[in-house]
């Protein structure tokens, strides 16, 4: 279980709460206005943003001083963070070696997960060869290799056009199902929430709310989330 125990974040100005847990294999949407502090929970929890107070705990364990490459987690951000002078199966390889000294197992994982997400055969391709959507497949890909319990998703397919949006978020749906973990998914997309999310984090007014199930939410809004929609 991924724990924030009386999270706050401070910069200037700007400050945040949070007081929630995400359990297991649990897709969770955070949504809401621009400015209001979704991706800097998600880098408050993946260790790029320090906390003002509180705790982030994975299975009851405080992951203060834990660097984010240490942490049980992998992140996909909306630029995909792929190297662009190598090829796919270097960047997925990355996952696995930062040196890149692959054994011929572990070039097969590399492959596999390549396959994994329809991208079979295409890993001496770079990044530039590929679509925008194959760039998305091949950063999850990469998600996929280090194999971590939770993913946290900083709206890596808010460039794509709809119908292959909502491809990506059934394919990390099915995988994250496979796999058992837990998925955090900033989105200002409405729609993104409602097909992908079990449970949705609004965020407004310097809090991170806790989880609603996704339907009663937008069944019943509240003022902050209908001042957002509109």
């Amino acid at each position: 279980m991924l724990t924030l125990d009386g999270v706050e974040i401070e910069q200037g100005d700007f400050r945040l709460t949070a007081d929630w847990s995400v359990g297991a294999g649990e897709r969770v949407a955070i949504i809401g206005p621009s400015g209001a502090g979704k991706s800097t929970l998600l880098m408050a929890v993946a260790g790029f943003v320090a906390l003002t107070a509180g705790r982030v705990l994975w299975q009851g364990g405080d992951l203060a001083g834990v660097e984010p490459g240490q942490r049980p987690l992998s992140v996909l951000f909306q630029d995909q963070n792929l190297f662009p002078h190598l090829t796919l199966a270097q960047n997925l390889g990355l996952g696995i070696d930062p040196d890149l000294r692959l054994d011929t197992g572990q070039k097969a994982r590399v492959a596999a997960a390549l396959a994994r997400v329809g991208l079979e055969g295409m890993g001496a391709r770079r990044p530039g060869q590929l679509s925008g959507g194959q760039q998305g497949r091949a950063a999850l890909a990469r998600a996929l290799l280090r194999a971590r319990p939770v993913l946290l998703l900083d709206e890596p397919f808010a460039a794509l056009g709809p119908a292959l949006k909502a491809e990506m978020l059934d394919l990390v749906a099915e995988v994250a199902s496979e796999s058992g973990a837990a998925v955090l998914m900033v989105t200002h997309d409405p729609a993104d929430a409602r097909r992908f999310a079990v449970r949705v984090v609004l965020v407004a007014e310097g809090v991170a709310q806790a989880p609603v199930p996704t339907a009663e939410l937008f069944a019943n809004p509240p003022e902050a989330l209908r001042r957002y929609l509109g």
